[in-house]
């Protein structure tokens, strides 16, 4: 009788162990839409939940109670973020949507990008946000040439999408 008890009372702790692993592998799953729009949110300084980043893969978001969640970034999109700069700057890989800071906050810029086979992917005037970054979406696994302008002053770079590239380019100095 004993063992017919425990055994039941393992089978119930197992179902409520699975159970809840199914949910927290949900939590983590968000529309393309929600994770923009979370992605948006820390960018333009409106979550004050803790921190977040974005790697070429994934959005990390650690609260300020120490947990962390992990959201995994559309397949066919990446995340790239670039603070066009004429002083100064800072080093950076993957994008800190709440600790990078660029020179040029609420700026406007001519953006113009394009792919390598020549496909214009970005045409037009941009702000940057209160944290002097222009945040984009681009197609993954591709190269491209990106142009800036600004006030008589221009940058060039290339950049591409691929999963070991970072998401936050920092290196483009208008001239």
């Amino acid at each position: 009788m004993k063992v017919r008890s425990i055994l039941s009372f393992l089978l119930i702790i197992l179902l409520f162990v699975g159970c809840s692993n199914d949910e927290e592998q949900q939590a983590d799953t968000i529309s393309t839409e929600e994770l923009k729009d979370l992605v948006h949110q820390y960018s333009i300084d409106e979550k004050d939940s803790g921190s977040a980043s974005i790697t070429s893969t994934d959005l990390i978001i650690a609260e300020k109670n120490g947990n962390e969640t992990s959201y995994s970034l559309p397949d066919n999109e990446f995340f790239v973020s670039i603070a066009p700069f004429i002083n100064e700057t800072h080093p950076c890989t993957n994008h800190s949507l709440t600790g990078c800071q660029g020179e040029l906050s609420n700026t406007s810029f001519d953006v113009y990008i394009e792919d390598t086979d020549g496909n214009i992917v970005v045409n037009e005037t941009v702000e940057s946000f209160d944290n002097g970054f222009i945040d984009l979406w681009l197609p993954r696994d591709k190269s491209y040439q990106a142009k800036i302008k600004y006030n008589g002053k221009v940058a060039e770079s290339e950049f591409s999408t691929f999963d070991d590239d970072g998401t936050c380019i920092t290196t483009m100095q208008l001239m």
